[in-house]
């Protein structure tokens, strides 16, 4: 965090020429520092491999040191409280997307570039990235990406050796982020909102250096851009890799996730679409149908872009958004929420109970891409489901207990949760209204969601340490 901070003294001094070089370098030299004296207490205490309790709190820590590092600048720089900088910075950096600034239209550029970048390191991980450039985890790198990486099914690797899987990985995202930010250049946006939007869409992590969003351009071509490279940043991206090396988009379609979330989205929002158009939203037909898949897109892959009004769609549609939420995109990708394959398997689990009480003596099996998901992926999935359920409830109740409205309460907690950014009713347009008790809840959640609750909570278990 202390080299990137740097980085954007240099660019600050140079290419934006905004004043802010100064503080950049501070936070920046002052971070590294601390870095290189934890580094030197590091050595003497030799090397050992890296345990699966390690790489649990090892995944953790990262996220809660990065998020207190990344917000020095934005505690310097906007000048709003401790507690808010972090929320931003941790925002950013697990891909949420939720912001407590206002006024970004006339904040300095190096600075919105810094927080656009939040996104993009968030994206595929920052311990994904740690595997990528430190062979030394190797030893122990498999159980790092098993903790950071989204999913149930986290047995599968790439290619034999995990620096060269994470390599793999952000090369792909690379290539997203390039072609994402050239389709924005050539769709009409300038040089800086083509950078920094590709930075939040492919990672889906949806921060703007706009007030208003994608609205701002009020152009249905840079929506249907966005809703191309969001889509592409919730796939698999292992689906991507097959893709990439068979040179044939066949693989989109045979995975079965991939191909139940887009359909998915097609029938919801054709049909949110429809709604739109018959309450008179919209004007014409094609403008309801653009806003809808736009907004659908990007709350199902937790984006949190935002292009229309929300104070003038029905209600009914809030409640459709904040559940798409949980269904999420992918797993293996830069998205949140609950994850398409777990919808998957949570249906098909609840299907084959049906088929048991219609045939009690009959033999069932659940089946994923053509091959039967054993007990342990089973126990995995509803352990997870029941526990998102929960966490959503007591995160609920908690933030109703600093002041907040039941809307603002539940949406907050979704989009937090779920790392999806916009919330409704007073939080409609940014999380200010949030005490600081309220703020530091919803610092943790999104923590919580980006590491998929168990690799957090399990810190907390007497147990997991015990044994």
């Amino acid at each position: 965090m202390g080299f990137v901070q740097v980085i954007f003294g240099v660019l600050s001094l140079s290419l934006f020429d905004d004043n802010l070089s100064t503080v950049f370098f501070k936070t920046g030299l002052a971070t590294m520092a601390a870095a290189m004296i934890a580094l030197a207490f590091r050595r003497n205490t030799g090397f050992r491999r890296i345990s699966f309790r390690d790489a649990l709190l090892f995944a953790t820590l990262t996220w809660v040191v990065m998020g207190l590092l990344g917000a020095l600048p934005i505690y310097f720089i906007t000048g709003v409280n401790f507690s808010d900088a972090v929320f931003e910075s941790v925002s950013g950096l697990t891909t949420t997307g939720a912001t407590i600034l206002t006024g970004l239209d006339s904040m300095p550029k190096s600075f919105l570039m810094y927080r656009q970048f939040l996104n993009f390191m968030g994206g595929l991980g920052v311990v994904i990235f740690v595997v990528a450039v430190l062979p030394m985890l190797d030893a122990g790198g498999m159980r790092l990406l098993k903790a950071e990486t989204p999913g149930p099914i986290k047995d599968d690797k790439l290619t034999p050796r995990v620096a060269k899987t994470a390599h793999y990985l952000w090369y792909i995202y690379l290539l997203l982020t390039v072609l994402c930010a050239l389709s924005f250049y050539f769709g009409g946006m300038s040089a800086f909102d083509a950078i920094g939007h590709s930075f939040s869409a492919v990672a889906t992590g949806g921060f703007s250096p706009h007030d208003s969003s994608m609205g701002f351009f009020e152009s249905h071509l840079l929506l249907a851009i966005a809703n191309v490279f969001m889509l592409l940043g919730a796939f698999n991206f292992a689906v991507h890799y097959v893709v990439l090396h068979g040179k044939s988009f066949r693989p989109y379609w045979r995975d079965d996730e991939t191909r139940i979330f887009l359909l998915i989205i097609a029938f919801l929002g054709l049909a949110l679409a429809v709604q739109l158009f018959l309450m008179r939203v919209y004007e014409s037909f094609g403008e309801s149908l653009s806003y809808a898949f736009f907004m659908l897109i990007s709350f199902i892959t937790s984006t949190g872009f935002i292009a229309a009004d929300m104070s003038q769609w029905p209600q009914q549609t809030i409640l459709l958004l904040i559940f798409v939420a949980y269904l999420g995109g992918c797993a293996g990708s830069t998205a949140g929420g609950n994850k398409i394959v777990r919808n998957i398997l949570t249906f098909k689990m609840m299907r084959l109970q049906f088929y048991r009480l219609v045939h009690p003596r009959g033999s069932f099996s659940i089946f994923y891409n053509g091959k039967a998901v054993g007990p342990s992926v089973r126990k995995a999935v509803m352990g997870f489901m029941t526990l998102a359920a929960l966490s959503s409830i007591v995160i609920t109740l908690l933030l109703m207990a600093t002041g907040l409205g039941f809307l603002e309460s539940i949406s907050a907690t979704a989009a937090t949760l779920n790392l999806t950014g916009p919330a409704f009713g007073a939080l409609l347009n940014n999380f200010q209204p949030v005490s600081d008790v309220g703020i530091w809840i919803l610092s943790a959640a999104m923590v919580l969601g980006r590491l998929e609750y168990f690799t957090v909570l399990a810190l907390f278990s007497p147990l997991f340490w015990r044994y």
